[in-house]
């Protein structure tokens, strides 16, 4: 998600009684305001970080709200109305998770992220009266995608995808592996994660989540560990580390784009898997904003989609549901 903070650590349990390990190829670096570890095994020991890169500056150039010249924010500001085929994919896939989610994933929410303060711009406040006055511009339904012409029926609409960009990048990434005949490996961006076949003990990927507590380092408090193979795209989303303070209150990055405003509810940490990583991604946000009720239906209704959701008790503490197809590992 666009949180860039890592909501996940990644874990590989050892064995003792696994395979001698193949020497696996790790690739790690900064990118989308981000870090990134992909981890692959090829049988012809090539080394793809130059590919990776090209692909974070391609992506970069299309979505990024933070390049001024990228495709989107020339978009944005009227100049064009020509999208490339990346940021024509992200709309597709976002207009039908807002459609699932009952406009609960909405790109369009971008000029209010930015008037509350969680854009590249920061505010000393949030002004109620801005805010409510930019709510014309949101919804999807002001857009309509033909071919690679993005229409807008209000100029002053404005889109934003760090939502589901950190997700897309990844099932892109995994793709490429793919079609370079690797079948082993596991690529994350900012936390969102695809993994495919097994790890260099000869075991599946394993994920761990971390606990929803503020200012922790990322790894040091293990929720649970999720195997993770098969291709599938695993996000997680919380209000537990990305905020702002205003007067000494903390408003949640989750932005309810019906109101405008930080969603306040009982659940606390959304962790997706999904046959993609980007709908993991926007599925994530879409449960923050819809709360814990509205997610257990929506997963129990999608048998395609499992989720390891924590949130706050009416006592206060931290309770967890957990989808029924999904697999955990007790923590060791």
């Amino acid at each position: 998600m666009r949180i860039f903070f890592w909501l996940v650590s990644l874990i590989i349990l050892i064995s003792s009684c696994t395979p001698k390990p193949k020497e696996y190829i790790q690739v790690d670096g900064f990118a989308q305001g981000t870090t990134f570890s992909i981890t692959y095994y090829d049988s012809l020991n090539r080394n793809f970080s130059a590919n990776f890169d090209s692909i974070f500056f391609v992506i970069d150039n299309s979505m990024s709200v933070y390049n001024d010249s990228s495709i989107i924010s020339k978009f944005n500001r009227n100049e064009i109305s020509t999208i490339d085929s990346l940021l024509a994919e992200v709309f597709v896939i976002s207009d039908s998770v807002y459609n699932e989610t009952q406009g609960a994933f909405d790109i369009t929410v971008g000029p209010v992220i930015r008037a509350i303060g969680f854009g590249k711009d920061k505010v000393k406040g949030i002004d109620s009266a801005k805010v409510r006055s930019l709510l014309p511009l949101i919804g999807m339904y002001h857009l309509k995608l033909d071919g690679l012409t993005l229409i807008k029926y209000k100029q002053e609409v404005q889109i934003d995808v760090n939502a589901i960009a950190q997700g897309y990048t990844v099932d892109v990434i995994a793709n490429f592996l793919k079609s370079k005949g690797v079948r082993n490996f596991l690529v994350e961006v900012g936390g969102e994660i695809c993994a495919n076949g097994i790890n260099s003990r000869g075991t599946s990927w394993v994920v761990g989540l971390d606990k929803p507590v503020e200012n922790a380092i990322p790894g040091e408090d293990i929720q649970t560990k999720i195997p993770l193979t098969g291709g599938r795209g695993l996000a997680t989303s919380g209000n537990y580390r990305k905020f702002i303070e205003v007067d000494g209150f903390k408003y949640s990055h989750t932005i309810n784009p019906k109101t405008g405003f930080p969603e306040l509810n009982s659940l606390l940490s959304a962790t997706v898997i999904a046959p993609t990583a980007a709908r993991a991604d926007a599925l994530a946000t879409a449960f923050m904003v819809n709360g814990l009720k509205w997610s257990i239906n929506f997963i129990n209704s999608n048998p395609h989609v499992e989720a390891y959701l924590i949130y706050s008790d009416n006592d206060g503490k931290y309770s967890v549901w957990v989808s029924k197809g999904l697999q955990t590992v007790d923590k060791q």
